[in-house]
């Protein structure tokens, strides 16, 4: 066995559940939220159980929550607790993590907006079909849970909702997220490095399949789906192999499948994929050239999956060394405070379930409510009304957080400095790790400058588009002429860098100045 193997996978799981924990911290908090303040009654009737817009509902609540493929599993395991049907928690499991207000405003400017916008409603069609036919497939029995008591006002609905969290964070959802992290960790192992690059090629008319079986066993967050399609896109890649890649890639894991056999059985849970599969792929094959960008020559390759192959070239000296050389390299400090948080929640869960074996506080946080409040002045507000505030104020933060994760034109600007300044002067050197390594990062930030301007704007024009375009394109013809030896042709790409970059630069602020 190669020695950069493990190192291999510990980097690729390790770096998902980092890109995961914000995801992960709201999925717990959605869990939290509806046991305390919606109770099972509350969660059917929010889900539409037994009505005829339950799939509807999944789709669109799904739509809303920021969660990905591993911070929707302690949700959909509510839903199970609260007795609504398979169908229904099978569809908001994977339309969840598909598109939330950050991942949409994204991929609307990485790629077509029509494109975005037609796989939101390709991704409709499949839960709701796939979610019809399971249910008459499969049809469950529900009886309607006995009523819950409700969680007194005050000190036991905030006891309930840390109780709930920690439980989650370090219970069957902490086990089942690190499965999820499994296949992508594999993949890191054993995929040969850049073994992908030709694989999805617009000509390939098995694209999308190969796509498929990469897909399943790969997780990727809402924006690391829609960063490769934004690639796929620019290289004329193959269309319907991108839809693929955002349903499966972005819509399952390993620990979402197993939990999904584990609370359903094999055959049941095996059903769902197939007829996820059995809907997937004409939608897919009938996007293919209707969606085909014809403005953009293709590539005949892309490098969006690279990050499924192995990190590590194999000739290592010093395995470990290299992993934390990487890791401290491509994980910023900053990255690390949601994975520390959800680690201190699972933390708190372990020490709850060791110290309180009795279930106290679950008794005490259960106690019979009040019939009146303490104090004179005190203002009871209903459960539901604080589970709808609460619901809506997630979908309110991760609106906002758009505006952090986008930062202004001119903020976007002064970041990319450093990855402008590492990018070429590697590719001086003709080290082709360092110019890949920082031309990745130079060309994210243009992206995030584009989403940025339109936040703001409210639209981006033609022109800033090409600006940026422009950019992106020559920094990959740089990448290439690296890796070729070609110093001559090296020289020149780094002079039309830096005049493309002037003229980016210049866009983009007189823009501001243009809107003051």
């Amino acid at each position: 066995m190669d020695a950069m193997m493990i190192p291999g996978f510990f980097y690729r799981a390790f770096v998902s559940l980092t890109e995961a924990s914000p995801f992960v911290l709201a999925g717990l908090m959605t869990t939290a939220v509806l046991r305390t303040f919606f109770g099972t009654a509350g969660t059917r009737r929010l889900f539409g159980e037994g009505t005829r817009s339950a799939l509807l509902r999944a789709w669109l609540l799904g739509m809303l929550l920021p969660v990905c493929s591993l911070g929707v599993i302690p949700v959909v395991r509510e839903l199970r607790r609260a007795r609504i049907r398979g169908g229904t928690v099978l569809a908001f499991a994977m339309s969840g993590p598909l598109f939330n207000p950050l991942s949409l405003l994204y991929g609307l400017t990485l790629s077509e907006p029509v494109a975005i916008l037609t796989f939101a409603f390709c991704s409709l069609i499949i839960v709701t079909a796939a979610g019809l036919v399971y249910d008459w497939l499969f049809p469950e029995v529900i009886e309607e849970p006995a009523a819950e008591p409700e969680v007194a006002f005050g000190l036991q609905r905030m006891a309930a909702l840390f109780s709930v969290t920690v439980r989650e964070a370090s219970g069957a959802s902490g086990g089942w997220l690190l499965l999820g992290l499994c296949g992508v960790g594999v993949l890191g192992a054993v995929l040969p490095q850049n073994s992908l690059q030709h694989s999805f090629n617009a000509d390939n008319a098995m694209a999308p399949l190969l796509m498929m079986l990469l897909s399943i066993p790969v997780y990727a967050t809402p924006m690391l789906a829609m960063s490769q399609l934004g690639m796929m896109f620019q290289h004329a890649n193959s269309v319907g192999a991108a839809f693929i890649l955002l349903i499966l890639g972005a819509g399952t894991n390993p620990g979402l499948i197993g939990w999904s056999v584990a609370e359903f059985g094999w055959k049941r849970a095996a059903g769902w994929l197939l007829l996820v599969l059995v809907v997937l792929l004409p939608l897919a094959y009938g996007v293919q050239d209707p969606l085909f960008p014809t403005d953009v020559e293709p590539a005949g390759h892309t490098h969006a999956f690279d990050i499924y192959c192995r990190p590590f070239s194999g000739n290592e000296p010093n395995p470990l060394q290299a992993l934390r050389d990487r890791l401290s390299r491509d994980l910023a400090p900053w990255q690390y405070r949601p994975l520390m948080l959800v680690g201190l929640l699972a933390a708190a869960g372990v020490v709850l379930r060791v110290a309180d074996r009795r279930g106290r506080l679950e008794a005490w946080i259960r106690k019979p409510v009040p019939t009146r409040p303490a104090g004179r002045f005190d203002l009871v507000i209903p459960p539901s009304v604080l589970g709808a505030l609460s619901l809506s104020g997630l979908v309110v933060l991760s609106v906002a957080g758009c505006y952090a994760a986008y930062p202004a034109p001119a903020e976007s600007l002064d970041a990319m400095t450093d990855a402008r300044i590492g990018a070429l002067s590697a590719a001086l050197s003709l080290d082709h790790a360092e110019t890949k390594y920082w031309s990745e990062r130079y060309d994210d930030w243009t992206r995030r400058m584009e989403v940025g301007a339109w936040l703001r704007r409210g639209s981006l024009s033609d022109y800033h588009r090409w600006k940026t375009r422009i950019v992106r394109e020559k920094l990959e013809l740089l990448e290439h002429e690296v890796e070729e030896g070609d110093r001559e042709l090296v020289l020149q790409l780094v002079s039309e860098i830096t005049r493309a970059h002037r003229r980016m630069s210049e866009a983009y602020r007189n823009e501001l100045t243009d809107a003051r």
